[in-house]
């Protein structure tokens, strides 16, 4: 949170995976690599835009402060959007819970994908095996 950055720290696989799938290194500039999966056709936003969460880990999310982000809005903006994966079964939930019930007909429908975890507190994983659950983002 303190870098502005999606997957910052220094542990989470997210951008180690990135880099295989896409080129996306992690020592590249944090736009150069937002630009890498943008030219992919990969996207990257949060299920929640705002939420108060003492700690770093989702769990600690405060549920009552929970405010998704319009995903209606972006999908209709954003048609070309077919497939959605998450990082890990809470933002899945979130997105099940706080999202999937404002959405109509086809948004509705669309299909997505629960991803292991990238962070570091995913332990129980190594990374090929959270590589290759990933490999379906470059399919």
């Amino acid at each position: 949170l303190e870098a502005g950055q999606y997957y910052a720290q220094p542990r989470n696989t997210f951008w180690p995976i990135m880099r295989v799938l896409f080129g996306a290194r992690p020592d590249r500039r944090y736009e150069e690599r937002l630009d890498i999966l943008k030219a992919n056709g990969v996207g990257l936003w949060d299920v929640l835009a705002s939420c108060k969460r003492p700690g770093s880990l989702d769990s600690a999310i405060v549920q009552s402060t929970a405010q998704p982000n319009d995903f209606a809005a972006f999908l209709q903006a954003h048609s070309s959007v077919r497939f959605t994966c998450f990082n890990g079964a809470r933002a899945a939930h979130m997105y099940e819970r706080r999202v999937l019930p404002g959405l109509d007909g086809p948004l509705r429908d669309m299909r997505y994908q629960t991803l292991p975890s990238t962070s570091p507190a995913l332990a129980s994983m190594t990374f090929k095996d959270k590589l290759q659950a990933w490999s379906v983002v470059a399919a």
